[in-house]
């Protein structure tokens, strides 16, 4: 049997629905060359650090739409290429004033998916047409 949930919590979690349906929206307005952007640094960060965070990130991205770090990590969570670590640490962005925010690593998958990237990017382009 489920726990009734309070006022304070439905409407804590109505917020949150709200803030997560605004994120996606604006996920789907985002170009294909932002989402590009981020599974490269992904990929990039994933194969060369064990561990990782958006903290990693983002003095090497363009400014994203608020949230949408957080929910490309989370897609590509829910896609099977990052796995969470279970561990957090505090955002070094000055917005979120220490927010905790999620350490992840590559899965097996996501670490086939950017090795077979960084091969067919090493590879000269009449080799790739092949």
């Amino acid at each position: 049997m489920t726990r009734k949930q309070s006022p304070a919590e439905r409407l804590a979690a109505t917020r949150r629905d709200d803030l997560l349906a605004d994120i996606v929206a604006r996920a789907e307005r985002t170009s294909s060359w932002d989402r590009f952007i981020v599974e490269h640094a992904v990929f990039t960060f994933g194969l060369a650090e064990e561990e990782f965070s958006a903290n990693s990130m983002r003095a090497v991205l363009p400014d994203l739409a608020h949230g949408y770090l957080g929910a490309s990590f989370n897609a590509l969570r829910a896609s099977g290429v990052l796995e969470h670590t279970g561990r957090y640490v505090p955002s070094t962005s000055p917005a979120t004033r220490g927010h905790p925010v999620a350490v992840w690593k590559l899965s097996d998958k996501g670490r086939a998916i950017a090795a077979a990237r960084r091969r067919a990017i090493g590879q000269p382009r009449q080799e790739r047409a092949a």
